[in-house]
């Protein structure tokens, strides 16, 4: 079944309305013959079953209004009732009563409270009602608006020949004007030709600043070509300046020096040699390894055969004494 939900436009009071989508129902081969019982099972055939006809009075609708820019007095209340209905609506929900919920396996139903029982039926009662209406009479046609009349009419009598006459007033103005465009058309002519020479003017001026340019530009290559080689050429010269001048340093050095060595080097060596800083291999050999260990070996058998004397001599001794007391004691 289809649900129509109805929406006014709180700004142009326009009505609308949207239709949930629906599966197309199955239709029977053959017309059901039973009437339906409510409007969702009949066809919406008859427009009195038809949710979005209006039934009713005509009241309390909305109507257009005249310009599509709302009243900004009437929008501000409208949004005013509107908080008012949700915080009623808010504070209804969450203070109201409310049914507990039903016991596992039980559900609540609605059941009626009133003295007296009333028939529940899903179809709604109708009745029709005519009533009579005057007919409309059409609005008569707006009048033209005619402005009032302000002021005082005048009037002037021309006589024939009292205004001028084309051919004869017509000759100077046209010879004004056919002058005046002959010497424009004369100064626009001159104009284009003094531009043109201009032009002329320019090009060649250009053509002859473009080939000094490039005169003056062949003129600063060469002259930073001729720098460049005149620097080329003066470094060149001073390192070869330098060279020579280090080439001679270093041979009246060295002739310095073979003069200074020619009577240095025999008295170096004397003195070297009498220092002890040039000595035979063999020599230094037994002085430093063989004499050094002669000697310690020496050393060692001296005190050996003195330890062995002492050791003699306390033995001599120690006999002695025993001997001298024995013979002491057979007296």
């Amino acid at each position: 079944a289809s649900t129509l939900q109805t929406q006014h436009d709180t700004q142009g009071g326009v009505y609308t309305f949207s239709s949930r989508p629906r599966p197309v129902p199955h239709r029977a081969k053959y017309r059901n013959t039973a009437e339906p019982l409510n409007e969702e099972q009949g066809s919406h055939g008859n427009i009195m079953y038809d949710r979005r006809v209006v039934r009713g009075n005509t009241y309390a609708q909305h109507i257009l209004p005249i310009t599509s820019q709302p009243d900004p007095i009437e929008f501000l209340r409208q949004q005013e009732a509107r908080r008012r209905a949700m915080s009623k609506k808010r504070l209804k929900e969450q203070f109201g009563t409310k049914t507990p919920e039903p016991l596992e396996g039980r559900t609540n139903i609605d059941v009626q409270t009133e003295m007296y029982l009333e028939e529940l039926s899903d179809r709604i009662e109708e009745v029709s009602v005519e009533c009579q209406t005057d007919m409309f009479l059409d609005k008569p046609a707006t009048p033209l608006f005619i402005p009032a009349k302000t002021g005082r009419d005048a009037a002037t009598q021309i006589e024939e020949g009292e205004l001028f006459d084309f051919d004869v007033e017509v000759q100077p103005v046209l010879q004004v004007l056919v002058g005046k465009t002959i010497e424009q058309a004369l100064l626009e002519v001159m104009e284009e030709e003094e531009l043109d020479n201009l032009r002329a003017q320019y090009r060649a001026f250009i053509d002859i600043r473009n080939a000094e340019l490039v005169e003056v530009q062949r003129l600063e290559e060469r002259e930073r070509r001729l720098r460049v080689e005149r620097e080329n050429r003066i470094k060149q010269q001073k390192a070869a300046l330098e060279k020579e001048k280090e080439t001679a340093d270093k041979i009246a050095a060295r002739a310095f020096a073979q003069q200074y060595l020619t009577d240095l080097l025999p008295s170096v060596y004397s003195n070297l040699n009498e220092s002890g800083y040039f000595y035979d291999s063999v020599k230094r050999d037994l002085e430093t390894g063989f004499l050094p260990w002669l000697m310690e070996e020496v050393s060692n058998t001296l005190e050996k055969r003195y330890v062995a004397r002492t050791v003699v001599d306390q033995l001599i001794r120690d006999v002695t004494n025993r001997r001298l007391e024995a013979f002491q004691q057979q007296k």
